[in-house]
């Protein structure tokens, strides 16, 4: 990698913006499933990916924050990784924990009509057709 992916790899660690989102993702599940308290099914991963990405995306509301992570790719990298990690912290279970990463990604494109400008959109969402095939 050059710049380009220096960019894009450190913006999770810029100013605890990723710290801030797993702190309300685990605040949630922690309130409403118990960490590691709740089966990994579709109806618990859409409901904290889907939670912990709009947060996240609402917080890129205020203009300082937007330009912490001025690219779509960094934002969509740092709120999908919250998402996961959040379905994971609930359900113990690391294959649900990806398909909340990939549901943010779906969520955040839904949201916006892209992810970025670095030219991630593809593998940020190529594995949710295929994160728990055998």
């Amino acid at each position: 990698g050059g710049v380009g992916f220096t960019q894009y790899a450190t913006a999770a660690y810029t100013d605890d913006i990723l710290d801030d989102f797993l702190y309300y993702g685990m605040e949630y599940v922690d309130g409403k499933y118990g960490i590691c308290g709740t089966e990994a099914t579709t109806e618990v991963v859409h409901d904290i990916a889907a939670e912990v990405t709009m947060y996240g995306l609402e917080q890129y509301e205020y203009p300082a924050l937007l330009e912490d992570h001025f690219g779509g790719s960094q934002r969509a990298a740092v709120v999908s990784a919250a998402a996961g990690c959040s379905v994971a912290f609930a359900t113990g279970n690391s294959n649900a924990g990806i398909n909340g990463w990939y549901l943010s990604q779906i969520l955040h494109k839904e949201t916006h009509s892209r992810l970025g400008f670095y030219g991630y959109d593809l593998q940020d969402q190529c594995g949710a057709s295929n994160s728990l095939s055998i």
